[in-house]
């Protein structure tokens, strides 16, 4: 919620709103106030037609204190009102209530901001009576004194029945997670983890061993072939044999020295250079090269900008997955190599792959203790080499009882998500393809994977800027309202100059000048035109679900399709953008341009 929102229902009949915050906020540009009502900051009492601003929060510099808080609570009057801003996540409103209780101050409501540094509000007055509540849409309920003690006392019980459920949740969650803590350490105490390391260690020592003596016997093996064709030792070979049968053996002799002897002239004739030694010695590395030469594996030069997977996956899986990740499916002949030399993010194994069909079934299960032990190793050499290992636990645990037993650094409870281009917008609806965009997406999967190792985040891809030209305090505020008011919200806007938008700032979405950082760009340069709050999140999930390059209006008006021209680009890849190229170009240089027909707006 913004402040506007919390603010502007509480307004009527106010025509000065104080400023008595003692930090460093400036509420001013987010306040946007109508006309008649003005902007002061004083120390004066607060009466009827009045409302002060306060704040409290973790840091005095920027929020103020609970002191300050207190000494403005002194200065109200019946009639005056008042907005109290919290800065902390969790508000310490037990503080302030006996303070508000006593100088007559009734809250009327409370609701969480949308800010960085700000994050809930509440309303107050201050009364010599009990004054009506506000509902849901900040609308006062109408009832007389009685009627009203029992509401706030009712929503009172029920709220925190509400909150006890809530509480215990995550009071189980935190004692789940305290004993997962303590068996990783008494396991680590152990020193499993360590002398698992050494194993490893110790077998690379091994076979580089075993490798380096294989390259000797390669290069003695190449030497001995080189004598065998030397002349000396062909002679040496004649004269034996001539002494084993004298009787033909020498009448024979004479005639094939002489035959070696010419044979030894024309080979000196030839003017073949000869194999140096260090010759010698590389082809016979090259001859007993016994590394195995992976055919399909994804490499890439560049700096890493994408999440990058090892894993047990199911084809399924490992399919939408490889649309906003990099994926190496590990086989069981080759699943320590592919670790060693891909260096992935995670290794992720997928409890489907290990109960379905494909090379890893039934591994975990017990009845494949070959592919369990292989398994274990693969995990064992991932630790060892610093790589996070993830149970993506996609199904019943009963199911592959044994995978459980393994040391995770992380396990995934929830399934795999959806790839948006496997959803038809005509027989799913718009409104599913939004919430599988926001909650059920195999990319928002990929992003808590994304969270766990630190990898990139593969939602960094909807990242929108939106160009912007406010021309006025009208056109700002509108800019602001818009921006805020989206369910997709940009990451950040580009304006000629963010004077006038420091409310932007506060939500999180960075306001700057220059060419734009984001992924996709969307031109809002014209400040009169109407934009639904759905507009970009509609576009989005057009974009995530065809992979278009530019997406908008048609002259046709056409609806989830590809198209040919544009008449209105809504939302370009933003090296497309950069590129500097008419609209009317693109479809012939090869982009793919898409048509999405949004509601109204409001």
């Amino acid at each position: 919620m913004r402040l506007t929102d919390l603010l502007h229902p509480h307004l009527d009949g106010v025509t000065t709103v104080v400023d008595a915050t003692t930090g460093g906020l400036r509420l001013e540009p987010y306040l946007h106030l109508p006309p008649g009502v003005v902007l002061s900051r004083d120390e004066r009492p607060i009466g009827e037609g009045e409302l002060v601003l306060l704040s409290y929060g973790p840091d005095p510099d920027l929020h103020g204190t609970e002191d300050d808080c207190l000494a403005v609570l002194e200065r109200m009057r019946p009639g005056g009102r008042g907005l109290l801003l919290f800065g902390h996540r969790e508000p310490p409103y037990h503080r302030l209530l006996d303070p508000l209780v006593t100088h007559g101050c009734q809250v009327l409501r409370a609701a969480p901001l949308g800010y960085v540094h700000l994050h809930a509000g509440a309303v107050f007055a201050r009364t010599d009576e009990l004054l009506p509540p506000h509902d849901w849409f900040g609308r006062p309920v109408p009832s007389d004194g009685f009627a009203t003690a029992l509401r706030i006392a009712d929503e009172y019980v029920f709220a925190d029945l509400a909150s006890r459920s809530l509480r215990a949740r995550v009071l189980d969650l935190e004692q789940r997670a305290e004993e997962a803590e303590r068996a990783r350490e008494a396991v680590h105490e152990d020193g499993l983890a360590e002398r698992l390391a050494a194993a490893v260690r110790e077998k690379e020592r091994l076979a580089a061993a075993l490798r380096g003596a294989r390259d000797r016997v390669g290069v003695l093996e190449a030497r001995v072939t080189m004598l065998e064709g030397s002349t000396s030792l062909r002679v040496g070979r004649a004269l034996v044999s001539a002494a084993r049968r004298p009787g033909r053996g020498m009448a024979g002799l004479p005639r094939e020295l002489y035959g070696l002897w010419r044979g030894r002239r024309r080979t000196a004739k030839r003017s073949v250079p000869a194999k140096t030694p260090a010759a010698v010695d590389g082809a016979a590395l090259a001859a007993s090269d016994d590394r195995l030469h992976l055919v399909h594996r994804a490499l890439s030069s560049a700096p890493r900008d994408r999440l990058v997977i090892a894993g047990i996956l199911t084809d399924h899986t490992a399919e939408d997955f490889a649309a906003d990740a990099v994926v190496n499916r590990l086989l069981p002949h080759d699943a320590s190599l592919l670790v060693q030399r891909t260096d992935p993010d995670a290794v992720v194994v997928q409890l489907s792959a290990c109960t379905g069909e494909g090379p890893w079934s039934p591994a975990g299960t017990g009845l494949a203790p070959d592919l369990d032990r292989t398994l274990a190793e693969v995990l064992t050499e991932a630790r060892a080499l610093g790589r996070a290992i993830v149970l993506w636990r996609d199904g019943p645990a009963a199911a592959a009882p044994g995978l459980t037993r393994l040391a995770w650094d992380a396990v995934l409870d929830t399934d795999t998500g959806v790839r948006l281009s496997r959803l038809d917008p005509a027989e799913h609806g718009r409104e599913r393809l939004w919430e599988a965009f926001r909650q059920d997406s195999t990319r928002v999967r990929l992003a808590e994977l994304a969270r766990l190792t630190g990898a990139p985040d593969p939602l960094d891809g909807r990242r929108v800027a939106v160009l912007a030209a406010p021309r006025d305090r009208t056109d700002a505020a509108r800019l602001v309202a818009q921006v805020l008011g989206q369910h997709h919200r940009p990451s950040e806007v580009v304006v000629p100059d963010p004077a006038g938008l420091e409310e932007l700032d506060g939500a999180g979405v960075t306001v700057r000048t220059g060419p734009p950082t984001a992924a996709w760009v969307a031109d809002w340069t014209d400040p009169a035109e109407d934009r639904p709050d759905t507009l970009l999140l509609d576009l989005m999930c057009a974009q995530e679900h065809s992979q278009a390059d530019a997406l908008g209006r048609t002259a046709a008006d056409d609806d989830y399709t590809f198209v040919t021209e544009l008449t209105r680009p809504l939302l370009v890849r933003r090296s497309l953008h950069h590129a500097g190229t008419p609209p009317e170009t693109w479809s012939g240089a090869g982009y793919r341009l898409f048509a999405v027909r949004g509601k109204e707006p409001s």
